[in-house]
């Protein structure tokens, strides 16, 4: 089930997706086209240009329906994020463009996946599915 629908202008090229928390500072994309510590997770976006246009899905249920067109998307994290308060957060890594969802549940780890229309350059459509129960 979509919980969420934004459109984010980013003037910073990385997007940090996760808990509340400060982002550590040693979490970097290099040639990747994601990195995650246990709290954050970063992707690599169109700044400055164009909006960038983030679904936020919770469960890993796809069976819904949605809208989501997973076939122009590809994955660039499955895995777990621990967020602290029971809120996920979205935003660019300098903090200027940011949303931070209701609560979701009780703090924990949740499975988080993230996919990108472009994985190996500047994203412009960021689809984040993120299951109800904590891990």
């Amino acid at each position: 089930m979509q919980i969420a629908g934004i459109d984010l202008y980013v003037n910073h090229p990385v997007l940090a997706i996760g808990s509340t928390e400060w982002i550590p500072t040693t979490l970097a994309l290099n040639n990747e086209p994601a990195a995650a510590c246990d709290t954050h997770l970063i992707v690599r976006v169109q700044a400055q240009t164009m909006l960038v246009k983030v679904r936020i899905f919770q469960d890993h249920d796809d069976s819904d329906g949605q809208g989501r067109d997973m076939e122009s998307l590809s994955t660039v994290f499955d895995g777990h994020l621990l967020l602290s308060d029971g809120r996920l957060v979205v935003g660019d890594v300098v903090g200027e463009s940011r949303f931070t969802t209701s609560l979701l549940g009780m703090p924990g780890r949740r499975r988080v996946r993230v996919s990108v229309d472009a994985p190996q350059g500047r994203a412009r459509a960021v689809d984040i599915v993120i299951s109800a129960e904590t891990a």
